[in-house]
């Protein structure tokens, strides 16, 4: 799902028409139209993204807002801020994109490569406490 229709899929689920939504908070209705569809792109700075987030009804922190600066990042062709900050992740990324680039993957691949990733990014503490049942 792309950050547009991420965003539009959050809109309706607020019931919310593009005209009602943007008069509402206070947004333009062609370029926020612009947004959903994938025409324009989303705000690189952080404060509006949150403010946006916010008036999707998203709370920081959950899991859909991380999702949701993830996509935006994304739809710029950007790697997210955190994974750019971590060194041990960011070394590791281009055996990840060979691997990814070299093999056609199906979806059983394709998860079993994610929780790899997941488990290789997993700080120790967390593993060892994983492993141990607690």
């Amino acid at each position: 799902m792309s950050f547009g229709e991420l965003v539009k899929e959050l809109r309706i689920a607020q019931k919310k028409t593009l005209r009602q939504f943007c008069m509402e908070q206070g947004l333009d209705p062609s370029n926020w139209s612009k947004i959903e569809r994938g025409v324009n792109q989303p705000p690189k700075d952080e404060t509006t993204l949150a403010r946006w987030a916010k008036q999707l009804g998203l709370m920081p922190g959950t899991e859909l807002w991380q999702n949701y600066m993830d996509q935006a990042d994304i739809s710029r062709g950007q790697i997210p801020q955190d994974v750019m900050s971590d060194e041990k992740l960011l070394a590791k990324l281009p055996v990840f994109f060979r691997t990814v680039r070299g093999a056609e993957l199906n979806e059983s691949q394709l998860d079993s490569l994610i929780e790899k990733v997941r488990e290789a990014h997993t700080p120790d503490e967390q593993r060892k406490n994983k492993t141990s049942g607690k």
